[in-house]
């Protein structure tokens, strides 16, 4: 039987919780505060925590971190009142499960609690999935992200993660936005002596002055107003493992004047404290810009740049690695058959010309959402060109339609008219929202995911177009 420790300081939404959940066949215990949290994990253990994010002492953050330092094998699932994507997705980063908004619907808690413990195991190819040629998963680095393919780009990244991943060096990484520049960071990180500590990421894309100096170095409990709880800076979670710093040329030049002495020094103080903690980090830092022209600009300090330049990587685009293109489409497809419980075997020959001839501005990243798209909408064996996007140029909304056999059209649509490319495209997106929801028994957060979009945005289309839970 499954453990589960739901932390919430609403007593009744706790007891509704805990008894839904016993119901369903789960150990179920609730406690209302951030102290009680810690106590009671240092006398059991728990598969899973539901955490509601805003408590009276301390916040579903500072829990999360604790718990993936301590209890790393124990899943946190955040709860909150308010939808907040910046603040999702660094949860996630966190170690976060998940992120979910209230109100609750029950069937959505217990999927997502379902998935949350689930075993991870290794993806499971399809019967007759077409082979993976070069090491998609390269048996060369200890990281099951990490994509290595045959373009001569590919081979030349290797060897420099390979070449870099056994020092102490500060490393820059730089590339365009989706190259994939965080993966790298991290397999350089995993086959590191420091492998066994934290892997601590940072987006310093969203600083702001007034926040730099708490989330780099935290603060103690009463340190300015607001401050109503202890917090571990990001330089503090990271010691003695690796710090990555992504889009580093964002931060204003007074964050970089902060960074600067805690680079050099090595030493840190929490705001509000006068104790000294030493720092044994790595730091790895990314960006998308040319950091030499800012410099150029006055834009970024010359003197942190080259703390930072003890050795640089470039993670070549997409369109610089084309033969690695089909290898990392196999690659997300085995995942998202994974992930769909779906079956399907390949692409087809004109998908993969459509594949290979497109540009790929969004990079690796693109890659992966397109193969998670058309791989929902495909119903057969193989992947073929009429559920390829409109930017691939082979898409066939009104065949996607016909098969589909779509119950509805949205309210400004005539059907009885011929289709122009704005409304088949408005067709195809609602069907495809129809047909997520369907594939994942009406979750809205799982559906939102899939799509790429938050929660609020699925939530206002469903209701434009009526879809309810019950078609």
């Amino acid at each position: 039987m499954k453990k589960i420790l739901i932390v919430d300081d609403e007593i009744s939404i706790g007891l509704l919780l805990s008894k839904f959940l016993t119901k369903k066949g789960f150990e179920v215990s609730n406690v209302t505060t951030g102290k009680k949290v810690l106590q009671t994990l240092e006398k059991e253990h728990f598969d899973l925590v539901l955490c509601d994010y805003r408590l009276d002492d301390t916040d579903g953050k500072e829990i999360l971190i604790h718990i993936k330092e301590n209890y790393p094998n124990t899943g946190v699932i955040i709860i909150t009142a308010y939808s907040d994507i910046k603040l999702a997705v660094e949860l996630i980063k966190l170690g976060a499960y998940d992120y979910i908004v209230k109100p609750l619907y029950p069937d959505e808690i217990l999927n997502t609690i379902n998935k949350a413990l689930e075993t991870q195991g290794a993806i499971k190819l399809p019967k007759n999935f077409e082979g993976i040629s070069g090491n998609v998963i390269s048996d060369a680095l200890n990281c099951p992200e990490y994509i290595n393919g045959e373009s001569e780009n590919s081979a030349l990244l290797l060897k420099q993660i390979q070449l870099i991943a056994k020092t102490g060096y500060t490393v820059i990484l730089t590339g365009k936005s989706g190259t994939g520049k965080e993966c790298v960071a991290k397999t350089i990180h995993l086959n590191s002596s420091r492998s066994e500590k934290p892997f601590i990421a940072m987006d310093c894309g969203s600083l702001t002055k007034d926040l730099a100096a708490s989330e780099f170095f935290g603060h103690e409990k009463g340190a300015f107003t607001g401050a109503v709880f202890t917090k571990i800076g990001h330089f503090e979670q990271a010691n003695g493992g690796t710090l990555f710093l992504d889009e580093i040329g964002n931060l204003s030049y007074e964050i970089q004047a902060t960074l600067l002495r805690a680079v050099q020094e090595r030493k840190i103080k929490r705001i509000g404290s006068t104790k000294e903690i030493e720092l044994d980090v790595r730091l790895i830092v990314a960006t998308n810009e040319n950091l030499k022209e800012a410099i150029l600009k006055g834009a970024f300090r010359e003197d942190l740049y080259h703390r930072f330049n003890e050795f640089s990587i470039h993670v070549p685009s997409l369109k610089h690695r084309d033969n690695d293109i089909l290898i990392f489409a196999r690659h997300f497809l085995a995942t998202v058959n994974k992930e769909l419980n779906k079956n399907i075997k390949g692409f087809s020959d004109e998908v993969k010309q459509c594949l290979l001839a497109y540009n790929w501005p969004g990079n690796v990243r693109e890659l992966k959402n397109v193969i998670r798209r058309i791989a929902l909408l495909t119903d057969g064996d193989w992947i073929e060109t009429h559920v390829l996007p409109l930017e691939l140029g082979r898409i066939d909304y009104a065949k996607i339609l016909h098969e589909k056999k779509v119950p509805f059209l949205p309210p400004t649509l005539n059907h009885d008219q011929t289709l122009n490319l704005r409304n088949a495209a408005k067709e195809a997106e609602y069907s495809a929202i129809l047909e997520v929801l369907k594939a994942v028994n009406f979750n809205k957060t799982k559906a939102a995911k899939i799509l790429n979009i938050d929660r609020k945005t699925l939530y206002n289309k469903i209701k434009f177009i009526e879809i309810g839970d019950s078609q």
